[in-house]
């Protein structure tokens, strides 16, 4: 009977303390949103073209997304991008992309658009480059943000506009490849096709600044030479130690380089903001020196695909066409998707590199911690 008693006094104790206590506060999260930019590599469904094999247009078909989706979003993957598993990682949703007008934005918004470029559309017109379909470039995605503000009550420096940007992460996806591959044998000089990239893209990125973002993470290019389109393409003699296109690496390598020294301008032009290099061409090299070390078994190969060894790329028959409509049975063994995509788990791998393992200049842990502390 004392033991009853006992037990019984104990609930009543417990109890009483339990709804004593003060009521748990919510886990305030570093961000509220995130607001990507960038091309194909970031664009989670802003694109719906439908014209052919040159701008991957089989999107919308299986078997796109067939990893974690079951079926496409029109993502250029078997599955999620890297923006997807950062979101995740910052316990938000996968971000909408704009042009779906019904869409819930209150995390954020997806601004990326395949075939974007960092050059505007004008000048592939006025260099006859007639291969450069896609008019979309990051001015167009500059436009679609200034509506969206504007939409969402934010004009000028008001208090809506300042709450927005404060708490919000801008990634800036890879941009610029595209560039590169339209004037490809054009009669523009390559350096000087870089050059001005270079300068849209830090334009971009400071007209962003004066508009009040505070924490950008810039991703660089990734080994664009270790594609299949570029592997296909290139001279067999064209290859660099990792067996992949000499000359397309180098000047994404390049580009990276003068990309980082244009961002270190911006730290001390906006020196309370956070702008984070995320180094995908050495997180990319890293794997390729090294596949099996991260579970792929495929790194030059395509996953979807046709045309066979070495690289099951064929431009005139890519994945989704009617010619192809099946993948590879296992695609977290390969690093590439399509011949110009990479695969979900590539992208996950990297968008881990950039979270935890050094490949953001400075850590994103950094930045996550300067963010908090402001809050």
């Amino acid at each position: 009977m004392a033991i009853t008693t006992l037990h019984t006094v104990f609930l009543f104790l417990f109890f009483f303390i339990l709804i004593s206590l003060p009521p748990s506060s919510p886990v305030k999260l570093p961000f509220s949103k995130i607001f990507a930019f960038g091309d194909s590599y970031t664009d989670t469904g802003n694109t719906h073209s439908r014209t052919g094999p040159y701008s991957y247009g089989y999107v919308s078909n299986l078997p796109y997304g067939t990893t974690f989706f079951h079926h496409s979003t029109d993502r250029y993957s078997d599955g999620r991008l890297v923006i997807d598993f950062i979101a995740t990682n910052l316990s938000l949703p996968f971000l909408s992309p704009y042009l779906r007008r019904n869409s819930d934005f209150s995390h954020g918004v997806n601004f990326a658009v395949a075939g974007s470029t960092a050059l505007d559309h004008s000048f592939f017109v006025d260099n006859n480059i007639t291969i450069a379909i896609t008019p979309e470039s990051l001015q167009t995605q500059l436009e679609w943000f200034a509506e969206y503000l504007e939409k969402s009550g934010c004009q000028g420096r008001s208090k809506q506009c300042h709450e927005k940007f404060e708490d919000a992460l801008f990634w800036i996806g890879e941009i610029g490849a595209n560039d590169y591959a339209y004037s490809f044998a054009s009669s523009v000089s390559p350096n000087v096709v870089q050059d001005l990239v270079l300068k849209n893209v830090f334009k971009f990125l400071e007209t962003l600044l004066s508009e009040g973002a505070k924490y950008i993470v810039v991703q660089g290019l990734p080994l664009t030479g270790c594609l299949p389109l570029a592997m296909v393409l290139s001279p067999p003699d064209d290859r660099d130690r990792l067996g992949c296109a000499a000359t397309v690496n180098n000047q994404a390598n390049k580009h990276n380089l003068i990309l980082q020294s244009k961002i270190e301008q911006l730290r001390k032009q906006y020196p309370k903001a956070i702008i984070s290099y995320a180094d995908y061409f050495n997180a990319h090299r890293t794997i390729m020196n090294k596949p099996a070390v991260y579970g792929f078994t495929e790194p030059f190969k395509a996953c979807c695909g046709s045309g066979g060894d070495p690289y099951n790329f064929d431009i005139f028959a890519t994945c989704g066409s009617p010619e192809v409509t099946k993948a590879c049975s296992v695609p977290s063994k390969f690093v590439n998707w399509d011949g110009v995509h990479l695969t979900e788990a590539l992208y996950k791998v990297v968008a881990d590199m950039f979270l935890h393992s050094g490949y953001c200049h400075p850590p994103f842990d950094v930045l996550l911690k300067h963010k908090l502390q402001g809050s």
